[in-house]
């Protein structure tokens, strides 16, 4: 027999690292013996750093015993000196006694030293603990490394109970939001493995879905879709997750959104639709996409009213002007200050979206132009001279 006692579920102790909390883990011994009990001593080769409650008593016969090992952390220090896996020994010595009370409870760290005398009897010394620091500092910080293997190591060793993979840092993000941030996909689905609450809202309110749709990252976007997270605005968050990716311009993740039935003119808190934020930010291609696939364009804004279009014609950008009205926006409606699109474009000093627009004839146009070469042809082929004054009125 090399041992009296065996470590449960391994010779491993997980010590928890949360902020201004006790940090500590346990540890199980069991007796191996049938008939014997057996006296152990449980010593830690750094005493500075540790402490053990109990760190000596009498475990009966197949009995186990728990022990509850407490680190202390450095002077003006959140985490250890080495992490996860810790450097420090501990020193387990074992001895059969065979007239020790039944009542093991009783004789917890009061067993005489001399009874581990190696020249008195066969003392068994096991060498074997080692402590792995959990808890969400650790994990924050391994995260912030990208330190896989040492992440998928800390949550397999930590108590389910404690959520682990919900962790959050200082600055309230979740290991799945800090993982989408830093635009780790491979990470993001390893947090994902171990089931995560992907509903959590970080310190600004936004969801890992909103994170990832306003990253641009479409695979993130992809795995948190494919765990069914929700594609609406969260509570707490003033944009959705189809806002985020309109206003910045990401094309593949507004497909994704859509794809999985995501509200394409819902409003954010302001009242903004997602083809009034891709306007905003000159992003044709998403501004081209939501109409297309069923967006209404002539939705209205909360503060004051304006279209999509009034928003191009303000920024005198008469691309988009073109593109929307080729998906059917209305030029003719007017915001809650009565005006339309063009008086918009005008209210800025600008004038040269009155063709986009559409609001005057060819011999208007030529005019406004100064085409007096295209003015004769228009009067020569019988354009309205008194319809062009008339419209100019």
């Amino acid at each position: 027999m090399d041992r009296l006692v065996i470590l449960e579920p391994s010779n491993q102790v997980a010590i928890r690292i949360e902020p201004s909390q006790r940090c500590h883990g346990e540890l199980t011994l069991r007796n191996v013996m049938y008939t014997m009990p057996i006296a152990f001593k449980l010593q830690p080769m750094n005493k500075s750093r540790y402490t053990i409650r109990p760190q000596s008593g009498v475990i009966l016969p197949l009995a186990t015993l728990s022990v509850e090992i407490t680190y202390i952390l450095p002077p003006n220090s959140s985490l250890p000196e080495t992490f996860p896996h810790s450097e420090d020994l501990f020193l387990l010595h074992s001895v059969v006694v065979p007239g020790a009370m039944k009542d093991a409870s009783s004789t917890l760290d009061s067993i005489p030293n001399d009874w581990f005398a190696t020249r008195k009897k066969q003392v068994f010394i096991d060498s074997g603990i080692n402590v792995l620091y959990v808890g969400s500092s650790i994990l924050s910080y391994l995260v912030s490394e990208g330190s896989m293997d040492e992440i998928r190591e800390v949550l397999e060793k930590s108590d389910p109970s404690w959520h682990a993979c919900d962790s959050i840092d200082t600055q309230r993000q979740t290991l799945l939001h800090f993982a989408i941030a830093q635009s780790q996909p491979d990470l993001v689905q390893l947090l994902l493995e171990f089931e995560p609450d992907i509903g959590a809202q970080n310190q600004s309110g936004c969801s890992p879905l909103e994170t990832a749709s306003g990253a641009g990252e479409a695979l993130n976007v992809e795995l948190l879709l494919a765990r069914r997270a929700r594609t609406e605005r969260s509570e707490y968050s003033n944009w959705g997750r189809i806002h985020f990716a309109a206003a910045g311009g990401h094309l593949e993740v507004m497909r994704l959104l859509l794809l999985k039935g995501a509200d394409m003119d819902a409003k954010t808190e302001d009242g903004r639709t997602a083809l009034h934020l891709a306007v905003e930010e000159y992003h044709r291609d998403c501004a081209k996409l939501l109409p297309a696939s069923g967006s209404r364009p002539d939705i209205r804004g909360a503060h004051n009213g304006d279209t999509a279009l009034h928003v191009a014609a303000g920024l005198g950008d008469e691309g988009m002007v073109k593109l929307l009205l080729q998906k059917g926006a209305n030029k003719d409606i007017r915001n809650q200050n009565g005006k339309t699109a063009y008086d918009v474009d005008a209210d800025y000093g600008q004038t040269r979206l009155y063709d986009a627009l559409k609001l005057g004839n060819g011999l208007s146009s030529a005019a406004r132009k100064g085409e007096v070469r295209s003015i004769h042809r228009l009067l020569e082929n019988g354009a309205s001279f008194k319809r062009f004054v008339e419209k100019r009125r």
